[in-house]
């Protein structure tokens, strides 16, 4: 839904902290922080706010001084923790607090990377699905029992609470943040202003394939979805993929779970919709051909899944990505 016309500007917050690397702050800066006039929609506040007024610490070697503290984050409209200072260690009561009482008023909730721990620490992913980034998942499962660890996504949008995984997957997460708030077209010429895309493989259905446990080139999963990738467009069943893993079809779907974090059907369909993206961007081929050329059994289908993973139409996709 995008944002109705606000009598102040939508307010940002985003924490920064002793130790951090610069590169994910920079880039909420970079979306937020700067005016573009040129776009003529109302456009967002930054606050960066920090638990001490004391200079801090950025990984390469200089330092930085937030203007804010915790008390304007706890009171903004988004707010943004693009990591932790200490990814085993414990979150400060302080941050704790000033999340709660952020998300209490309404706030949206957003982390990159290992800004998951400090989510997670506020109870605010009790009982949601989130991710981070793969190196942290076993780690953040194992600490938060009750939290939905999905390692295989890009990012996670729970309406309220947002998550993304790792540093250069938050790009793709503050652009949704855009698309949401504005609409494709506005958060399309924020992205090629960047020299980003506007979605990367998977969309914003955010599926990837996940690369948490190594695979041995003669895996049988990674064999049945290389498998799969060229046969994306005749029919392809769980026992199709199991014949090719060499494996029965109940030991392949637990192996390809535990492997990448979803089912073979649910990455099949992704797979697909994927595959559609850069048809609808650069041919004028019907909506029909195009789902039928990456395997949906009709428009209808392909329609519903598309809608379902990207959420948008084809057709409106096309419109706002088109080239």
């Amino acid at each position: 839904m995008l944002l109705p016309l606000p009598s102040r500007p939508h307010r940002v917050a985003v924490l920064a902290f002793d130790g951090m690397a610069p590169f994910e702050l920079g880039c909420v800066v970079e979306f937020f922080g700067l005016p573009r006039p040129e776009l003529d929609v109302p456009w967002y506040s930054l606050a960066v706010c920090a638990e001490t007024p004391e200079p801090l610490r950025v990984v390469g070697g200089f330092t930085m001084q937030a203007a804010h503290g915790l008390d304007v984050l706890a009171e903004a409209d988004t707010v943004i923790v693009p990591g932790v200072a200490d990814v085993p260690g414990e979150v400060s009561g302080a941050l704790v607090s000033a999340l709660r009482h952020a998300h209490s008023r309404g706030a949206r909730l957003v982390s990159i990377c290992s800004g998951a721990f400090a989510l997670a620490a506020a109870g605010l992913l009790d009982g949601r699905e989130a991710t981070t980034h793969w190196r942290y998942a076993e780690l953040l499962q194992e600490r938060y029992p009750l939290v939905r660890v999905n390692p295989s996504v890009l990012y996670v949008d729970g309406g309220d609470v947002l998550t993304s995984a790792g540093s250069a997957a938050g790009l793709d997460l503050l652009v949704h943040l855009v698309r949401g708030d504005h609409g494709p077209n506005v958060a399309n010429s924020v992205a090629r202003r960047l020299v980003i895309p506007p979605h990367r493989e998977g969309g914003q259905a955010q599926f990837i394939q996940a690369a948490v446990t190594p695979v041995a080139d003669d895996d049988g999963v990674a064999r049945a979805m290389s498998w799969a990738l060229e046969h994306l467009a005749g029919p392809i069943a769980v026992a199709d993929l199991a014949r090719v893993a060499h494996m029965s079809e109940r030991s392949f779907i637990r192996h390809f779970k535990r492997q990448t974090g979803t089912s073979p059907l649910r990455w099949v369909i992704s797979q697909r919709v994927a595959a559609s993206l850069p048809m609808l961007e650069s041919t004028g081929a019907p909506v029909e051909e195009i789902g039928a050329a990456v395997g949906f059994e009709s428009a209808v289908t392909f329609r519903h899944h598309f809608t379902r993973a990207m959420r948008t139409s084809p057709s409106a996709y096309r419109r706002a990505f088109s080239t």
